[in-house]
């Protein structure tokens, strides 16, 4: 083994290499409910700091559907941190959380709302109703010189 180089279980690996960055079950649950209740949309629009999972220009909302434990969503169980390699994980989620806090901070000052669904919210499809439809009426009520 060379300086640095860390051997990784092969197992671990291939499990980490299947994880998706776009098109994952809770983006699609969030999609499917928002054409339901009519919205159109877009996606992942490069254009958009962050490159956004789902914009509504309509709305100037940008909505990001994060995973609890890429994105360490504060107070959920799936947020752990893996035994192996603690140091490793901490920087990666660090970035991770620093990378997301940019990202909405450059949008918003860009004028864009920004709503973050986390996946274990996905889980009850009435309560995202809920959250997605405020947000959006929230987001009607902004005066247009503001979008």
């Amino acid at each position: 083994m060379k300086g640095s180089e860390v051997l990784v279980d092969p197992a671990r690996s291939e499990l980490m290499r299947r994880v998706k960055g776009k098109d994952t079950k809770p983006e699609l649950v969030v999609r499917r409910l928002l054409h339901k209740l009519g919205y159109r949309f877009r996606l992942h629009r490069k254009d958009l700091p962050g490159r956004p999972d789902i914009v509504l220009p309509k709305f100037r909302t940008a909505i990001f559907v994060h995973g609890c434990f890429w994105h360490r969503h504060p107070g959920c169980r799936k947020a752990s941190t893996p035994k192996t390699r603690a140091d490793f994980w901490q920087a990666k989620f660090d970035a991770n959380v620093a990378r997301d806090e940019r990202n909405v901070a450059d949008l918003s000052s860009a004028g864009w709302m920004v709503v973050t669904v986390w996946e274990c919210e996905t889980k009850s499809i009435d309560d995202l109703r809920v959250q997605l439809t405020e947000a959006l009426a929230k987001a009607a009520d902004q005066p247009s010189s503001d979008r």
